[in-house]
């Protein structure tokens, strides 16, 4: 195992409160039923394309509300995040323990990058994936990785919170590890193929040295 492919909102950073008031102004821009905390967190995790795409049927408008969600997640949603407690000191040991590091998300790619900046890990990580408009589905985001840097499937794992991070790393043959403190469930986890779960970040390293 020699790269880590690490999912971000839920993985490495607590963005639920930026995302849920992002598609909250989205959704009364674009005069859709509101939407509870419940619901809203089931947003977080999928590609803006699926979830738009549940509530419209023209790609134009799908474009134009993904637009109106990063209106206001480019401006103040993007700062309402925290990195979850240990992820740093994580980071740090496994870049000395020569780990190649990368982010695969579903965020938009620029503010995947920001949000990573404003948080001072950046340098942690050889590069940024996310969503972009040739690859925004979990898989796509991964063999985009994987194709770019060169690197067989065997050798890779996904660290995520939700199943579309283990649909993705099944896809696309990766290993799957899956962290319980973001979004997702437990039982979800296991349903879709982890095949480790970690639940705190001091767990990472044990799990990673087991797969």
């Amino acid at each position: 195992m020699k790269s880590i492919l690490f999912d971000l909102d839920g993985t490495l950073v607590n963005s639920s409160p930026g995302i849920k008031a992002a598609f909250n102004y989205a959704f009364e821009k674009l005069q859709l039923p509101s939407q509870t905390d419940k619901q809203l967190s089931t947003f977080i995790g999928p590609p803006l394309e699926v979830t738009f795409g549940n509530y419209f049927d023209q790609t134009d408008d799908i474009n134009h509300a993904i637009k109106t969600f990063r209106d206001y997640y480019g401006t103040k949603g993007i700062h309402q995040v925290s990195l979850y407690e240990g992820i740093s000191d994580v980071l740090e040991e496994l870049n000395h323990l020569n780990y190649s590091l990368f982010v695969t998300t579903s965020k938009h790619q620029p503010m995947a990058r920001q949000m990573l900046t404003d948080l001072g890990i950046i340098s942690y990580f050889e590069k940024v994936y996310g969503s972009t408009p040739q690859h925004f589905h979990k898989a796509d985001v991964i063999k985009a990785c994987l194709t770019e840097q060169k690197i067989e499937a065997h050798e890779a794992v996904i660290v995520g919170d939700t199943k579309f991070d283990m649909i993705g790393g099944k896809k696309t043959g990766v290993r799957r590890l899956g962290v319980t403190w973001g979004f997702g469930s437990l039982e979800s986890l296991k349903e879709h193929g982890a095949e480790s779960i970690c639940y705190q970040p001091e767990d990472l390293k044990k799990a990673l040295s087991s797969l």
